[in-house]
């Protein structure tokens, strides 16, 4: 895999790519370090999309349950969210309620 400072890519893209073997990923770097992974295409694009999509929602769903590890909740805790959630709805479609009656 090759790495391309964003700033070449964005001033010279067409050839700072030609140093790029043919099928071969590019890595876009700023000064905040990876930014963007260039992929070839090769063969159908419909395909490659899709796996591509399934890999970024896999490292989605990774970066997530690293983060839940951080802040572990228990059964209850959630069931509590869950009760608190359901009563600030109900409250709030009481209030339409109401306010249709005045109105009406």
């Amino acid at each position: 895999m090759r790495q391309v400072s964003l700033r070449e890519f964005r001033t010279r893209g067409a050839k700072a790519l030609k140093a790029v073997p043919r099928g071969e990923t590019v890595l876009l770097a700023g000064q905040q370090g990876p930014a963007y992974f260039l992929v070839p295409v090769m063969g159908d694009i419909s395909a490659q999309d899709k796996d591509l999509r399934l890999a970024i929602a896999r490292a989605s769903l990774r970066e997530s349950a690293v983060a839940a590890a951080a802040f572990p909740i228990t059964d209850e805790e959630i069931e509590q969210e869950i009760k608190a959630a359901r009563a600030e709805r109900a409250a709030r479609g009481l209030k339409r309620v109401e306010r249709k009656k005045k109105i009406a």
